[in-house]
């Protein structure tokens, strides 16, 4: 597709669009790991089961990742959001009418392949619509549709279930979905790509992980990174509920409203990164300080000062997750960047579907202090993994 061919949308719309895309396949994905008190505490599961049938959407996303990224690079972003979110729209639909758990898991997963979509797609479009200098704030906003999306799961799916059960809160997660669905397929208009016939010639076309290891360490680090966040994610609902006392109102409040600093970290983070013209640099500090805090959240957990530490820590170990997918997609260029991004998150996705069921075993076995102090060594090791040597594709 040529410049000449695309009339070029108001990039502020499509990135609204992006959220939109990002915030109804976020909210899909942690329905799941938002119904773990529910099947813990009214319906006798133990840690570990809703753990594995929380991780369910996310093996499905990981499973489907690099499929659907290379689906973008080939027919373009509109199309596979439409078609992404329509899936999401049938695997919540059918976790609402199925009966049993393992029926439930499987619709679950359905709904996780179909939101894996947003995650190459949406990145795309903002990369493809925003100039290189404001990019890295454009990508934070694009990103706070993680945090506002598991702000909103937050909200929603606990309230729902205790009151009316799994069936009516996927009905509300599908109606969500389905609105989202037709956004993408009126308003989302592709960004254009260089001719691959002239591709051939300037070397865009050439394989960006042949002979450098620059996208393979921000994969490797971003795995390590994912770790507490989806520790932070996935048990700071129950831990307030079962270790602290709180009502799941209570809890469900605090940890939507937490969301907000999650997606104003991105924000921030990415505007940091163009100024400074670096998407590593800041990438590095993060893993300092996620590491920092996941450390004294486990040393403290028994003291009031937990609740402002897990706070803080839904910020910092949500803040890299932008960076990164700024510097896959810039790395890796109009031709490679939907694959790039696939692999970045099926990375992500591979180690956080683990998170549930082996932190809930953890704390099952050692209690949440241990589990919290234990989550910061790997934020410590990906600090010296982050390639900060290397320029970025944005100082280029």
């Amino acid at each position: 597709m040529s410049t000449a061919t695309v009339v070029a949308p108001n990039r502020w719309l499509m990135l609204g669009v992006s959220m939109a895309a990002q915030v109804a396949g976020t909210i899909a994905n942690n329905a799941a790991p938002f119904l773990i008190t529910y099947l813990h505490l009214e319906r006798g599961l133990s840690l570990t089961q809703a753990g594995l049938l929380a991780s369910a959407p996310l093996v499905g996303t990981m499973v489907s990742l690099v499929a659907w990224g290379i689906l973008v690079d080939r027919l373009g972003e509109r199309l596979c959001l439409t078609l992404g979110l329509a899936v999401v729209t049938a695997g919540s639909l059918a976790a609402a009418a199925s009966s049993g758990y393992v029926a439930l898991g499987l619709c679950f997963f359905l709904a996780g392949v179909g939101a894996a979509s947003t995650n190459s797609a949406s990145g795309r479009l903002v990369v493809g619509w925003f100039p290189a200098n404001r990019r890295g704030t454009a990508m934070g906003i694009r990103q706070t549709g993680l945090p506002l999306g598991v702000g909103a799961a937050a909200l929603l799916v606990p309230q729902l279930a205790s009151h009316s059960g799994i069936g009516t809160t996927m009905v509300v997660v599908a109606g969500i979905s389905a609105v989202a669905t037709v956004l993408c397929w009126l308003l989302v208009v592709d960004p254009p790509r260089p001719d691959r016939a002239a591709a051939i010639d300037d070397g865009t076309l050439v394989n960006p992980y042949r002979g450098d290891r620059t996208l393979v360490r921000i994969h490797a680090a971003s795995m390590l990174l994912v770790i507490p966040q989806f520790t932070v994610w996935t048990y700071m609902l129950v831990w307030l509920v079962d270790a602290k006392g709180w009502s799941a109102w209570a809890a469900g409040a605090l940890v939507a409203s937490t969301q907000l600093l999650g997606a104003a970290a991105r924000i921030g983070v990415g505007a940091w990164s163009d100024r400074v013209g670096s998407r590593l640099r800041p990438m590095r500090q993060v893993a300092v300080a996620a590491s920092v805090t996941m450390l004294a959240l486990g040393l403290l957990e028994p003291t009031f000062l937990a609740i402002g530490l897990i706070v803080l820590a839904t910020a910092v170990t949500v803040a890299d997750n932008g960076l990164a997918f700024t510097a896959v997609a810039e790395i890796g260029g109009p031709f490679w960047s939907g694959k790039a991004m696939g692999w970045q998150n099926t990375g992500q996705y591979l180690v956080s579907a683990g998170v549930p069921p082996l932190v809930g075993a953890l704390v099952t076995e050692r209690g949440y202090a241990v589990a919290f102090a234990a989550v910061a060594i790997f934020p410590l090791l990906a600090i010296g993994i982050v390639p900060v040597r290397r320029r970025d594709a944005v100082e280029a």
